[in-house]
């Protein structure tokens, strides 16, 4: 496990926040996002890239480099990073990088350039019906000095921010129909509560079509009759209800990004779970989100605000 690099002098991230990478401002907090990529901006890709490794080694994952920066950050075809800026502490609060299906490559076995393609098979039929109209999100986190109360509101809208984010992305990014990523589960987190929330979003969730399949898939420690037994309501507010007590009873919670995925529309497709052998074995699961779903009242805080924004901005322009 190497040191983590050093803290970026702020002056010289200061320096590349311009006007042309700014997103928008967030609902909450008073922070800024912004949009760039590693070659515009070399010193915020680095701060992005020691936040990133400090946070997912706390609970067990990680590169187990001094900075998270790899390929698919710094390749001609790039994902693009996405970040809150606290104006205020001066600090990066958080964020993902993102990659629009249409600009992805492909290898000679023609399989998308991606960072999922290590631990998901992509079909044709994802390939050619779906990717375009795609934007996959990844390396999401959240500053671990944000993720305690001790910054305050800032802390408690750190997750909401990136929302925010993703809201505007819907707008900006012309012919987006769906989000794709994949959410973490890390080894410290309790097994059996993991598989057990597994099986409640397979069982709400699950892909029929086969359009992404995974590479590791893991070994449950949980049945189906477990799971049969325990999400037996027919009814599924009364199932999550249940899931949310026996992940209790085991002595954890269900993850904050599981949780708001789930909040965010009432149809997701689930893909399996597979293992990330490149960081920290990590238990990783994809899911598809199709914009038309997302729940009305999270498109007017996220999206509809950022409409609003940026309709001022463009009448203090004229």
């Amino acid at each position: 496990m190497e040191k983590l690099i050093d803290r970026v002098d702020r002056e010289l991230i200061i320096k590349e926040l311009t006007p042309d990478k700014f997103l928008r401002n967030t609902n909450k907090g008073g922070n800024e996002i912004y949009v760039t990529t590693a070659a515009e901006s070399p010193n915020i890709m680095r701060e992005i890239g020691r936040l990133r490794e400090w946070s997912f080694r706390l609970p067990g994952g990680g590169t187990g480099k001094s900075c998270d920066v790899d390929e698919f950050d710094e390749i001609e075809h790039c994902y693009r990073q996405l970040f809150v800026w606290d104006p205020q502490n001066q600090e990066i609060l958080g964020g993902y990088r993102f990659i629009m299906g249409r600009d992805v490559a492909f290898d000679d076995a023609g399989q998308p350039l991606l960072a999922t393609s290590e631990i998901f098979h992509f079909s044709e039929k994802f390939k050619k019906e779906y990717m375009p109209v795609t934007v996959e999100l990844g390396r999401s986190f959240v500053h671990p000095d944000y993720q305690a109360t001790k910054m305050g509101t800032k802390s408690l809208f750190a997750l909401d921010n990136l929302w925010d984010g993703l809201g505007a992305l819907t707008v900006t990014l012309h012919g987006l129909e769906y989000f794709f990523g994949k959410v973490t589960i890390y080894p410290k987190y309790d097994a059996h509560a993991r598989d057990i929330i597994l099986g409640f979003i397979s069982k709400y969730y699950h892909d029929t079509d086969g359009l992404i399949t995974p590479l590791h898939p893991i070994d449950s420690t949980v049945s189906q009759e477990e799971c049969d037994e325990l999400f037996n309501t027919g009814d599924y507010k009364e199932d999550f209800k249940n899931l949310n007590r026996r992940v209790r009873e085991l002595g954890v919670n269900i993850p904050p990004l599981v949780n708001a995925y789930i909040a965010l529309a009432p149809k997701l497709r689930y893909f399996g779970a597979s293992v990330c052998h490149s960081f920290g074995n990590v238990i990783e699961f994809g899911l598809l989100i199709n914009l038309n779903d997302i729940y009305e009242q999270k498109k007017q805080r996220h999206i509809e605000t950022f409409l609003a924004e940026r309709n001022e901005r463009t009448k203090g322009n004229i």
